[in-house]
């Protein structure tokens, strides 16, 4: 701004702020406000996508207040840790006493899907340079599996994001320790995410060619960790002394067996077509994401294999990077058509991931709607707040996010919940607050239940006696 003393031009005071080497933090810094206002905004509108949101706030909340992780919607007095293994959770527990809420949740998880862009971003940019670097880094944060995950509430998945994209940006600089230090608390955050760690360690191998002591142990300790958490840990916290997504897996673990062959190829091109041109099956990278594929091919539970809800979300950043690596090996192929494939593929993964938002959950910032709170959802609210703070409910998903954070939260149905002081319920298919009534006097015959009210399409009960 000017001429300095003695003629010489210093740069703008702004010029810092344009340096390449902070691209990536400004790429982080712009998915974490997309990322937090995707996910705030539904959470305003009250339209949650699942239970998951009040499993975890419940499971957080046990932890904020030193008490053992019990989600009662997952059955009364049920630990969490004889659910899924994700010890990792504590971590949120000293910003939920201060702010206990669940956006809390959402705004913590939209800032570790935006710092997973960091890594992506900075290791693209080293090894391509900056344009084809920022290229790939805003891809990678507006890719389907991540807008999904971000719009699927809250999954503990979250912490797994980051922590994958950091251990193979240190491999990619061959900083070994550094990804082993990475990878290693992966097997805090979910029970299967020890292998993917293990696999960490087995990519270290084959980037060093020799036996490296860190690598080989952090292998042996993914493997170890995953069992014993399979077999003693969880079994250790569940009422029934056993891990329950056992059920999940297919009897003779063919992937016919577990599901459509068709469905499995479609998944599998989704995850590397659009968001690799298919060049990352050029990169050792991407045998970090066998296990991930491993466990759904055995799986027979159809969301496991579909393109919804978080469940690719861990494999974005193994692809994205995968990706950033075979580019830059592809650059000095012989082969001058491959060298061409790969010069472009950067701008088409990027306009590939544009093109997509169009039809994904972040196109919804684009809406004034999405800003607006509906009147009845207010209404909604109001009504919820006439249930006094420590009351026992039964509900079901859309009331959940309003009540778990005050209440003592049982998941509707579950035949082995005594008569709760209250019931909140969503009408679905044109139901009616009299059948509504209906069926919480069948669910409960020992009580009686009165309306309490009704707004947008809830209706609470309350209970007036039990016999």
């Amino acid at each position: 701004d000017g001429d300095a003393p003695g003629g010489d031009r210093r740069p703008g005071r702004f010029a810092a702020l344009r340096a390449p080497r902070l691209d990536p933090y400004w790429t982080a810094a712009f998915f974490f406000v997309a990322f937090a206002t995707l996910s705030l905004c539904r959470f305003r509108a009250m339209s949650p996508m699942s239970w998951d949101l009040g499993i975890f706030e419940q499971a957080v909340r046990g932890y904020a207040h030193l008490q053992a992780p019990i989600v009662d919607l997952k059955g009364p007095g049920s630990n969490v840790l004889g659910d899924h293994f994700s010890p990792v959770l504590i971590l949120l527990a000293p910003f939920y006493r201060l702010f206990p809420s669940p956006a809390t949740l959402l705004t913590a998880q939209a800032a570790l899907f935006a710092l997973s862009t960091l890594p992506v971003t900075r290791a693209a940019a080293r090894l391509l340079g900056r344009g084809k670097g920022l290229a790939i880094g805003i891809a990678y944060g507006l890719s389907w599996g991540v807008q999904k995950a971000v719009d699927f509430d809250f999954h503990e998945i979250a912490f797994a994001v980051p922590l994958i994209a950091f251990a193979l940006e240190a491999v990619l600089r061959k900083r070994w320790t550094a990804a082993v230090c990475w990878a290693a608390p992966l097997v805090l955050v979910k029970e299967d995410l020890g292998v993917t760690a293990a696999a960490i360690g087995a990519v270290i191998l084959i980037r060093t060619r020799r036996a490296t002591p860190l690598a080989i142990g952090l292998v042996a300790f993914g493997i170890t960790a995953t069992a014993v958490t399979l077999a003693v840990i969880i079994p250790g916290f569940n009422g029934a002394a056993s891990y329950d997504y056992w059920s999940k897996l297919s009897g003779d673990g063919g992937p016919t067996a577990a599901i459509p062959l068709a469905t499995a190829v479609r998944t599998t091109l989704w995850i590397l077509l659009p968001t690799t041109g298919l060049l990352a099956l050029r990169s050792p990278l991407l045998l970090v994401a066998l296990p991930t594929f491993g466990w759904r091919f055995l799986s027979h539970d159809p969301h496991y294999w579909g393109t919804d809800w978080h469940y690719n979300a861990v494999l974005m950043p193994m692809v994205f990077l995968a990706l950033a690596d075979a580019l830059a090996h592809t650059r000095l192929s012989a082969r001058p058509w491959l060298r061409t494939y790969a010069l472009h593929l950067p701008a088409a993964v990027l306009a590939a991931a544009l093109a997509l938002t169009t039809t994904l959950p972040m196109s919804r910032l684009t809406e004034a709607a999405a800003y607006r709170k509906p009147a009845v959802i207010a209404d909604a609210e109001r009504l919820l707040e006439k249930i006094p703070d420590g009351a026992t409910v039964e509900a079901d998903i859309r009331p959940l996010s309003r009540l778990t954070g005050r209440a003592r939260v049982f998941w509707i149905g579950d035949n082995r919940i005594p008569a709760p002081e209250y019931v909140a319920v969503q009408l679905r298919d044109n139901r009616t607050p009299q059948q509504a009534l209906a069926d919480t006097a069948a669910r409960h015959p020992n009580a009686t239940y009165v309306p309490l009210g009704g707004a947008a399409d809830i209706v609470v009960f309350r209970r007036t006696s039990v016999r």
